[in-house]
């Protein structure tokens, strides 16, 4: 089939919320060409974000529960949890593995500029931080240090101004990394506030369209900024840093 028409069915699909369907077109465009212009790029984005999402929900309500019957001692209730949570987990586990294999095999040996490069490292390590979240013991270690070193590749690649939105999304997503998988708020609160004061000077530089965009990325810097700091002990004093790794 013609790369214009698996286009065509991967934006049909998006409406119609079928996203399985979505990847495969996006994955039979990469098989001919990984050089994916940038609405292609956000195509493959979506389809695998809404695939991941609903099995990450479904985790975090199965843990939810799983930790309340083991509070009341429901051992079957528990044991038939712990049937199920497996199984979300091999779900997410699946497309974790699937979309690093597409960004290995295709989009990073086949890009062509530094954004797009940036934006598969940054989604690399995503999906890392995706699997690792299902991890315990040496394997979330061993999953985790993988996330480090995409987002860490993709930072010594990163040539992108402070206000971009790639730029400030990898801020956004590699500080709840260090919040959420390492549990060092310190370190979460230093690359978000950087992030965020490298940009507003920068903003009145901006078209209204990339404004909107890096604006949206910068609020959410700062609504995790705010929360996160409520975690920190009082004589504790966020201050920028240089090195974003």
């Amino acid at each position: 089939m013609a790369r214009s028409n698996e286009v065509y069915l991967a934006k049909l699909a998006e409406q119609a919320e079928r996203y399985d369907d979505m990847i495969e077109s996006i994955k039979r465009v990469c098989e001919i060409n990984a050089d994916l212009s940038v609405e292609e790029r956000n195509l493959l984005s979506v389809a695998y974000k809404n695939k991941v999402g609903s099995r990450r929900a479904s985790w975090r309500i199965i843990t939810a529960n799983e930790q309340k019957e083991e509070q009341k001692g429901e051992t079957e209730h528990l044991r038939l949890i712990k049937i199920y949570r497996q199984k979300v987990e091999a779900e997410q586990e699946q497309i974790c593995n699937d979309a690093i294999n597409v960004i290995d095999t295709y989009l990073i040996p086949q890009a062509s500029n530094a954004e797009a490069i940036v934006f598969y490292k940054k989604m690399k390590g995503d999906y890392y931080r995706y699997l690792s979240e299902i991890k315990v013991g040496d394997d979330r270690v061993n999953i985790a240090n993988e996330a480090m070193k995409a987002y860490r590749a993709c930072i010594a690649t990163e040539d992108l101004a402070v206000t971009h939105p790639i730029r400030l999304g990898l801020a956004l997503n590699y500080s709840v990394f260090f919040y959420e998988i390492y549990h060092n708020a310190v370190r979460a609160c230093q690359l978000a506030k950087t992030a965020f004061e490298e940009a507003v000077p920068e903003l009145d530089t901006l078209s209204e369209e990339t404004y909107k965009d890096s604006t949206l990325i910068m609020q959410l810097l700062r609504d995790n900024l705010t929360l996160w700091q409520a975690d920190l002990p009082n004589e504790v004093q966020v201050e920028s840093v240089a090195n974003l790794t």
